[in-house]
């Protein structure tokens, strides 16, 4: 404790110009001011300021050490304030954006429960498959699925996700099940379409990422529909296991190449920035992953679209 008012003490003098003003500062007579910086001279070895009874001047070794302790200060009172918070009430307006389908299923149904525990929190949710800005949109949290190893924004991990291509029971006894990616030029793949291209779907393949451009005779470019026509029997669809987890544990739809998978885009939460995050965005995130955490949480069937 000593050496941290000492540090303290001499951010103080030189903030205020004088330790005669950092005294006052404090309610203490200047001489106590005078002896914690002797002690802090004397404890690291140099001479912090040139004092006489009319300035003060840092010398080089002081000039370096006032940056590093008003760091210290700073992230001290960062975190004591991040405390603080943290038994405090989260009251205040949130606004959040969600991809379509994964925020219809998975983000909507567990806002009233949040609620309900914070009756001081306003949620506005707004749905969309569009990359948000999150600052110029005044957006406090954004849930994305994406490869964030890259990004410069600030995010928070809440759910592992992988892809898996799925069909019926009923279409594969028809068609067959593909054991290799060559195979699937044998079958109706039904694809993501986006203005009159289609999106690949991607697997290890020897090691590597390899991405196929799959043939079928229908696309779209709504994902709601392809799990639709998947469940219809109508062909093959590559389709997140957050969609199509209920499906596969209750038997309408069957994994296939799952040896073959590719990494998922993981589930995360998105700021824009780390630091003093209002405790109303801490409780929803933290909503967000203790109902993801659950087990069997995937494998649970749920109403709604997807995108």
């Amino acid at each position: 404790m000593a050496q941290f008012k000492q540090i303290a003490t001499f951010v103080e003098v030189v903030n205020r110009g004088s330790l005669s003003a950092a005294a006052r500062a404090e309610g203490i007579a200047p001489a106590v001011i005078g002896r914690r910086l002797d002690a802090l001279e004397q404890r690291l070895g140099v001479k912090l300021l040139q004092r006489t009874t009319r300035r003060l001047a840092l010398t080089e070794e002081g000039t370096a050490f006032l940056e590093d302790c008003q760091r210290i200060l700073s992230d001290l009172e960062s975190a004591e304030a991040a405390v603080s918070e943290r038994s405090a009430r989260a009251t205040g307006h949130l606004l959040v954006s969600a991809p379509a389908g994964f925020g219809r299923q998975h983000v909507a149904p567990l806002i009233p429960s949040l609620l309900a525990e914070h009756r001081d929190v306003t949620v506005t949710l707004n749905l969309n498959d569009r990359v948000v800005d999150l600052i110029g949109e005044g957006i406090d949290v954004a849930i994305r699925i994406a490869a964030m190893d890259d990004s410069n924004l600030v995010s928070v991990k809440l759910a592992d996700n992988r892809r898996v291509v799925v069909g019926t029971p009923a279409y594969l006894k028809r068609h067959g099940t593909p054991k290799t990616l060559a195979d699937l030029a044998r079958h109706n793949c039904m694809a993501i379409s986006s203005e009159g291209s289609q999106r690949g779907w991607s697997f290890r393949d020897g090691g590597k990422t390899v991405t196929l451009k799959v043939a079928g005779n229908m696309s779209c470019n709504d994902g709601a529909v392809l799990h639709d026509w998947v469940l219809a029997g109508k062909g093959l669809a590559w389709r997140s296991m957050w969609e199509v987890g209920g499906d596969i544990e209750a038997g309408r739809l069957v994994p296939v190449l799952d040896e073959l998978a590719a990494p998922g885009n993981d589930i995360y939460a998105v700021f824009a920035q780390r630091r003093h995050l209002p405790l109303r965005i801490r409780v929803f995130v933290d909503a967000l992953r203790r109902a993801y955490a659950q087990p069997g949480y995937w494998g649970k069937g749920r109403p709604g679209n997807s995108a």
